[in-house]
């Protein structure tokens, strides 16, 4: 009986090695190997992943499931020296072909509670780009982000911008509504983010805001307040992705409130206009007087 213990382990741990695999490939990541040398010939990029994998389960003193949530730099290094969530070049990306990539996605728990996916709105060439937390109640059942209270004072920001709601592209870090309309949890924005980040990529916008702390934080990958993330300028380009436009540097993102902050604090709208002045200026808008 006990000899038989070890292969049943490394039975569980190929199975959770080549989910875990079969995932990333999903999201267009991949192959995958470890080091330098030629690989068989016969073995295929997903099992000789699988190999190294359980080569390096069998051979550290970590627990396999921590191996598994880990960084894969430290495991497995892509072809062409990519990480496994690092840069990974999409060429010909579209917003229709990402769109029809996600498909009815059933990748997170989000999905068991969702009317509709809701993907982005606006022009596939826009120079400014919205992205907020999450779908509410009116955006689920409309698969269009933006579009109850809060959405109308986003496009109100935008008309005192001098630009049109069609003119901008608009988007959140997760596609499907949280339960009650509660923060996305991390696991959840993991799994969405890939998509927003081809979406990104496919526009290239020359500045993306970040409306609310929840957006920021995901997108810079800092774990400051709001406070302490706006006013400034980031250089920004999206994690995981490359543009398939050599010429594009990446975006400009600037932090400011989610309308929906605005709506319960309405003190608060002379400080967002600041920032999307600063916006402005850098996109050579004309200023003009934001909606009361």
């Amino acid at each position: 009986m006990e000899s038989a213990k070890p292969a049943r382990v490394e039975t569980r741990i190929r199975t959770q090695v080549r989910d875990w695999l079969q995932y990333g490939e999903e999201l267009g990541l991949g192959p995958y190997y470890r080091d330098r040398h030629a690989r068989p010939a016969a073995a295929s990029d997903l099992e000789l992943s699988i190999e190294i994998s359980i080569e390096a389960v069998q051979t550290t003193e970590m627990a396999p499931r921590k191996i598994l949530k880990e960084s894969a730099a430290a495991l497995i290094t892509p072809v062409h020296a990519e990480t496994l969530f690092g840069e990974k070049r999409v060429e010909g990306d579209t917003l229709p072909l990402i769109r029809e990539f996600i498909g009815e996605c059933t990748r997170c728990k989000l999905s068991k509670g969702r009317t509709k996916i809701v993907f982005g709105t606006g022009s596939p060439k826009a120079r400014l780009m919205f992205v907020g937390e999450g779908p509410g109640r009116d955006e689920d059942l409309s698969g269009e982000p933006f579009v109850g209270r809060a959405g109308k004072l986003l496009t109100d920001m935008i008309k005192a911008m001098g630009l049109q709601r069609e003119d901008v592209y608009i988007a959140n870090i997760v596609k499907c509504r949280p339960p009650g309309n509660r923060t996305p949890e991390p696991d959840e924005c993991d799994t969405c983010s890939p998509f927003l980040m081809r979406q990104i990529a496919a526009i290239k916008p020359k500045v993306v805001v970040a409306l609310g702390a929840t957006a920021a934080k995901n997108l810079l990958a800092m774990n400051l307040s709001l406070g302490e993330l706006r006013g400034r300028f980031y250089d920004f380009k999206p994690a995981g992705i490359r543009s398939n436009d050599a010429a594009w540097p990446g975006a400009r993102l600037a932090v400011t409130y989610h309308p929906a902050f605005l709506l319960r604090d309405p003190r608060q709208k002379g400080e967002a206009w600041k920032d999307l002045q600063m916006v402005m200026k850098y996109l050579g808008l004309k200023a003009q007087k934001p909606d009361a």
